[in-house]
């Protein structure tokens, strides 16, 4: 069967979203690239810096409530629903919860054939990315960079430290069937 969809999991600011760039370019059928931050962008402002939705501490440390795990949920199944109607579809996300996180995911992804990618950067390189980017509370980048590993299986691991966000689109897509 053909990769359905490719779920690339790492830390804030380890590069993620440049690499799904790159891999949107490089692959030779469309794919479609959705994201947890532009999941989050969806939703309601009152959700954001909620208990009952998303909190992001001073000191870059997320919580996640009730009411977004619904609405993630829901997110989850109508990607996976794209994927089964037939659009190839790339996830970039962050597990905050290991491999609960992607647990997930798998909880909904059924038979899809997918590739599971880790994208790792060095902490202290993910944190200079950070301050450059401008858009992150300091330290999320250090606080997430090994946990949204933590028991994840992966099918690909790429990390960003020292190599180009291309070099590591072709890595993944030379592992799409």
């Amino acid at each position: 069967m053909a990769t359905q969809m490719i779920i690339i999991n790492g830390g804030s600011s380890s590069g993620k979203s440049g690499i799904v760039r790159c891999l949107q370019a490089v692959l030779p059928d469309p794919w479609l690239a959705f994201g947890v931050d532009s999941f989050v962008d969806a939703m309601p402002a009152r959700m954001q810096a909620s208990d009952a939705g998303i909190e992001i501490t001073a000191d870059g440390g997320v919580s996640v409530g009730a009411d977004f795990r619904a609405l993630e949920a829901a997110w989850m199944e109508g990607v996976v629903a794209m994927a089964r109607a037939g659009a190839r579809v790339i996830i970039d996300d962050v597990f905050l919860g290991g491999a609960s996180s992607q647990q997930r995911w798998q909880k909904v992804l059924g038979e899809l054939d997918v590739l599971w990618v880790g994208v790792s950067c060095e902490s202290a390189v993910a944190a200079g990315r950070e301050v450059a980017r401008g858009d992150r509370v300091r330290g999320m980048a250090a606080s997430q960079a090994d946990v949204v590993h933590d028991g994840v299986i992966y099918d690909l691991e790429v990390d960003t430290t020292h190599t180009e966000s291309l070099v590591c689109a072709r890595t993944i897509a030379a592992g799409v069937s």
